[in-house]
């Protein structure tokens, strides 16, 4: 995702975490709360504390090139940098990381729409929900589209109100809950004895999503001070307390809301269980810190992730069509990413958009990893530490995929088919720009 608007400042340490954490703190949180609890239950904290360290591995390299390179364009740029001669390379990593943005954008519409209905009748209703989430992303595109000057000012309000709202929430649901810590601390140790350090790893690893977007500070290293420091203390604090933040809201949860309530509702978990506990207040307040949350991950997503598909389709590895830009806005560029998310919400339910988005970015944040190690001595890399990025993010991708054999083999078929068309897509544009050089 590229910095979502240019900035007339410099950008210090504080604004550089905010910009982090308003990307990582999107729709992720209400989505993967009530998967993990209904997986682990009350070692749901755990498991989100293991996916940030997996994060923070992921980060590393991300660090170490950003810090290399200073290339605004992240992801894309970094990997096409490293492999030159490699068109297949530059064009798959920009297939793969363009359609993760596409699955994360499906995902904050999917919890957006979950939530907007979750107090109403039609709270069960998938096709209405589909429906709403479509309707929400077509919103965003046409704001996108003809209003872009001005929405710099909403996204900083929409960013900060709702870490606000997530902290109240947080505090409301722990200091009603009808959960003490000794009872916690014992359901924790009779869930340990039921789940297997296995299935805390998987629900690490289909957790990652939530960490997706710390790479915006990398996207705004020309319009930063002192990037040499500011990258990395910016991205590991955002990360940190993005664990904080999630760690807190799933103890809440807990604490307040039985088990069996998240595990029934888990696509609007904390609405119902806020609902029980204060009444209509409470579901509207989560109402809102969802709304919130989704909105400026939406809003973010949109706008960024479209204007690197841009640049990838001016080198030749999306349709031409995809790269003009019209007043310096990529309009068929952000339809078409529109478009591409409605078709994922169709076709998918929540878990499918959830898993291919992890393992999506899982691979990506691994072949940022390969990346690194293969010019450690030109980023001054720890061998070490790359290797064990690579190792990490690797199990990560393979327990998400075991999990999906083991559970639901007809959505991991789905999932595979997907990665086959887009390598597939992603070869064919590179030899038609082979061809052409």
């Amino acid at each position: 995702m590229t910095q979502h608007r240019k900035r007339n400042k410099n950008l210090g340490l504080a604004e550089l975490i905010a910009i982090a954490l308003g990307g990582m703190v999107g729709g992720g949180i209400f989505t993967i709360l009530g998967i993990s609890v209904s997986l682990i239950g009350n070692l749901t904290p755990i498991a989100i504390i293991i996916g940030g360290l997996i994060a923070s591995l992921a980060a590393y390299s991300y660090v170490k090139l950003g810090l290399y390179y200073k290339d605004e364009g992240a992801t894309y740029s970094f990997f096409k940098r490293t492999y030159p001669n490699s068109n297949f390379s530059a064009s798959a990593i920009g297939w793969f990381i363009i359609f993760g943005y596409i699955s994360t954008l499906a995902l904050y519409a999917y919890t957006f729409s979950s939530y907007a209905i979750s107090s109403t009748e039609f709270a069960d209703n998938v096709w209405i929900r589909k429906g709403i989430a479509i309707g929400v992303i077509g919103v965003f595109t046409f704001i996108n589209i003809w209003s872009v000057n001005g929405m710099g000012k909403i996204e900083d309000l929409m960013v900060y109100t709702k870490l606000i709202v997530l902290t109240i929430i947080s505090i409301v649901l722990i200091s009603h809950g009808t959960t003490d810590f000794g009872s916690f601390v014992k359901n924790m140790t009779l869930d340990l004895q039921e789940s297997s350090v296995f299935s805390i790893l998987i629900v690490a690893s289909l957790t990652f999503v939530a960490y997706e977007g710390f790479q915006l500070v990398i996207n705004a290293v020309n319009e930063m001070t002192n990037p040499e420091k500011n990258i990395p203390r910016a991205i590991y604090s955002a990360i940190s307390l993005a664990v904080l933040i999630y760690v807190v809201i799933s103890m809440g949860a807990l604490f307040a809301i039985p088990t069996e309530e998240i595990i029934k509702n888990k696509e609007f978990a904390l609405a119902s269980g806020a609902g029980n506990i204060l009444g209509k207040l409470g579901t509207n307040l989560v109402i809102l810190g969802a709304i919130l949350a989704t909105s400026s991950a939406i809003s973010g997503t949109v706008f960024g992730s479209s204007r690197q598909m841009s640049v990838i389709a001016k080198d030749g590895f999306f349709p031409h069509i995809l790269s003009i830009r019209k007043n310096n806005s990529p309009q068929n560029a952000i339809l078409a990413m529109a478009i591409i998310s409605s078709i994922l919400i169709l076709i998918g339910g929540l878990e499918l958009i959830l898993e291919f988005g992890s393992v999506t970015f899982l691979l990506v944040s691994l072949l940022m990893a390969i990346a690194n190690f293969k010019i450690r001595d030109k980023t001054n890399s720890s061998s070490f530490l790359t290797i064990l990025s690579i190792i990490g993010l690797s199990i990560g991708g393979i327990l998400i995929l075991y999990y999906e054999l083991t559970n639901n083999w007809q959505q991991m078929l789905v999932i595979i088919i997907l990665y086959i068309l887009l390598a597939f897509g992603a070869w064919k544009f590179s030899s038609k720009e082979k061809n052409r050089a």
